[in-house]
């Protein structure tokens, strides 16, 4: 696994992987000249349908003759993107955790909710601000 995300031009079934980087509102990246002149070198635009970008934990998925950037991401970058790939039912929970900082009432509950609908432990951790063995510990 790296510590990159990536853009990658994709198609056919493979197109399914990752979400249009636009969808994941403003990025850095794309800003940058090596994104540029690599999309500008694929001969699309940051709008193409074909343009996908993927959290650096979901890279191995990549095919192997796939044209691919790695970019870096900030951390609230990176959580946009991983908030914007998951599951409708994962997404809703991924705004109440992020609304958990502020919330008193039902916490347990809500970790406990999250944690039976698949939501990692640690994407659990970043999105409320609780230390991972807390969360761990409600898992056990």
């Amino acid at each position: 696994m790296t510590d990159d995300a990536y853009l990658v031009l994709l198609d056919g079934t493979a197109a399914t992987l990752g979400v249009p980087p636009m969808a994941v509102g403003e990025l850095a990246c794309m800003e940058t000249p090596a994104v540029r002149a690599w999309l500008a070198a694929q001969g699309v635009t940051a709008t193409s349908p074909e343009l996908r970008l993927l959290p650096p934990e979901e890279t191995a998925a990549i095919p192997e003759d796939a044209e691919r950037l790695p970019v870096p991401l900030g951390e609230e970058e990176l959580s946009r993107l991983r908030h914007e790939m998951a599951p409708p039912g994962v997404a809703q929970l991924e705004r109440e955790l992020l609304a958990y900082r502020s919330q008193t009432d039902g916490r347990d509950a809500l970790l406990t909710r999250a944690l039976a609908a698949g939501v990692p432990a640690h994407r659990i951790a970043e999105l409320t601000g609780e230390d991972l063995a807390v969360i761990k510990a409600e898992a056990g």
